[in-house]
């Protein structure tokens, strides 16, 4: 058994086969994800899993250099916007790196999801709380 926080043995798969700028998107329960992506269905009932629970949990294990996120956020979640900012600066102590932050629409982030190696869907039923994770590298 992993020591790790992470248990979900199917995002531990796709985290293990993800190369320097590949992407893993973490979405809310109303994220659309297309047939072909890989989808995570955590999602239980309202809110559980919570977006930031999910976010904090797969950040442990995976080295970031960037992430995307709706400009919208900015307005209509600018609870979740700030716990997002602060999860980030805690990775970026533990990576000893900076993290781009990337707004873009909400449906230019839809459309990019169609590249990641999977769509990890939560129960968080909040307006656009949703991010795309890029993979950094480790050295």
């Amino acid at each position: 058994m992993r020591k790790g926080q992470l248990l979900n043995s199917e995002i531990i798969k796709i985290l293990a086969r993800m190369g320097h700028t590949d992407q893993v998107a973490i979405g809310d329960a109303g994220l659309p994800i297309a047939n072909e992506i890989p989808r995570i269905d955590l999602a239980l009932t309202y809110g559980v899993p919570s977006f930031m629970q999910v976010f904090q949990t797969v950040s442990h294990d995976m080295q970031i250099e960037k992430v995307i996120l709706a400009e919208e956020i900015l307005t209509h979640n600018p609870h979740i916007h700030q716990q997002i900012l602060e999860q980030i600066k805690k990775i970026e102590q533990v990576q000893h790196n900076c993290i781009d932050i990337l707004y873009v629409t909400h449906e230019q982030l839809k459309q990019q999801t169609h590249h990641c190696k999977a769509v990890i869907r939560t129960g968080e039923c909040t307006p656009f709380a949703n991010i795309i994770l890029q993979s950094g590298v480790i050295f």
